[in-house]
């Protein structure tokens, strides 16, 4: 279909909010694509009206908030914070939900389920109590730094329309080591004074084992007084605890949080998605955002964030002309070595027909000769005749070994 990518912008920024007509005619013309042979366009559509289920899924509409979750006052941009006593530094900072992201996190469906349980629980507050049971009021969420987990705590704090106390742990302990217990009392007593979710970032920078003979006598105390301050805790509010390092975490901490959600590096349709959700406003072609996600393998969403940002900087500087994308990806993979992954780096800086038949054979990216001559630049011919070159290579080697 000409004009394809534009359509897809259309439909992409249509479908979050779209009426059920609206949505029956998408579905109407991606049925259409898949009837002419246009399978690839048709899959993007469906992407598309996935994605956005997923999202309606957990979407606002699907919380109600209710006094029996938190108590307490009610946070003000004029609350005065807790400080320090010997230097008078602000002890954490206030989020309020106007000023996080109101879009889901992408995640695959099995991490979106799980998230989508936990906010049922407290959106179906009273429907507990009467079975006797309590929805889980402790959280811990951890996985390799750039994951999504202090955006999915705030996303979540934003559904139930609650500010956030969030505390940077490992701040507390290198600057206030000798009063680091007493610290961490008087946050626990703000935030449980008022309605807030308390999150505790860098959750490992206190919590580490306390058998760790590397570790001194004030740290096993700080581990004790955070464990008693976590229990008083509970039934007062909602607690949050990240951490990108679980291995240091002592075990009597995992204990006392009811939710232990790991976040994964993203597989490929959600790099995918992802990659997607940056692009906004440039519009990039479904063949690139899939190539994209084939290179960011391993990747972290931070990653990939930054890697469409590079490709959305190089279509500025060529007013508005989409760079060869394997040139965009070469000057990531140069500027951000330590962020790609060694086989991926091998194949895009050696010969490009090895590249073009990896391309071609990876059924997960799903490109045809077209869509690889279209990113490299070439044509269909060029590059089915650089792969059948490196095939011809690799018989005669073996031949001849």
């Amino acid at each position: 279909m000409d004009h394809f990518p534009i359509i897809q912008a259309l439909c992409r920024a249509a479908v979050p909010n779209a009426s059920p007509a609206v949505r029956k005619q998408i579905e109407r013309l991606r049925d259409a694509l898949k009837n002419g042979g246009d399978s690839k366009q048709a899959a993007a559509l469906t992407t598309i009206l996935n994605n956005a289920e997923r999202s309606r899924e957990i979407a606002p509409s699907r919380i109600e908030r209710s006094k029996a979750l938190v108590s307490g006052e009610d946070l003000s941009r004029n609350t005065p914070l807790p400080v320090d006593r010997e230097t008078a530094a602000p002890l954490a900072e206030i989020i309020f939900p106007d000023a996080t992201d109101e879009n889901a996190p992408i995640f695959d469906e099995r991490i979106s389920n799980a998230i989508e349980s936990v906010v049922d629980e407290w959106s179906n507050i009273e429907a507990l109590f009467e079975v006797g049971v309590h929805p889980s009021l402790t959280c811990l969420i951890y996985g390799a730094p750039g994951t999504g987990k202090t955006r999915l705590a705030l996303w979540m704090a934003r559904r139930l329309d609650l500010p956030v106390v969030l505390v940077r742990l490992d701040g507390l302990v290198s600057s206030f080591l000798g009063t680091t217990a007493r610290n961490i009392g008087n946050l626990f007593t703000f935030a449980n004074r008022f309605k807030c979710m308390l999150l505790l970032d860098e959750f490992d920078a206190i919590a580490k084992l306390r058998d760790d003979p590397q570790e001194v006598g004030e740290i096993k105390r700080v581990v004790n007084a955070l464990l008693q301050n976590l229990d008083s805790r509970r039934g007062v509010g909602l607690t949050i605890g990240i951490t990108n390092h679980p291995n240091l975490l002592d075990p009597a901490v995992w204990r006392r949080f009811e939710v232990q959600l790991e976040i994964p590096r993203p597989e490929f349709d959600v790099r995918k998605a992802i990659a997607e959700s940056f692009s906004a406003p440039v519009i990039i072609p479904d063949s690139h955002l899939r190539l994209i996600a084939w290179f960011t393998e391993g990747a972290t969403g931070a990653e990939i964030e930054t890697l469409v940002r590079t490709y959305k900087k190089a279509t500025a500087v060529r007013d508005g002309q989409a760079r060869e994308l394997l040139d965009t990806l070469r000057q990531f993979a140069t500027l951000n070595a330590a962020r790609v992954h060694s086989e991926r780096r091998e194949l895009l800086f050696g010969g490009t027909g090895r590249l073009f038949r990896a391309l071609r054979d990876d059924r997960s990216v799903n490109l045809s000769m077209s869509d690889i001559g279209e990113i490299a630049g070439k044509d269909k011919s060029t590059v089915s005749r650089q792969i059948g070159k490196i095939e011809e290579d690799q018989e005669d080697d073996s031949i001849n070994g």
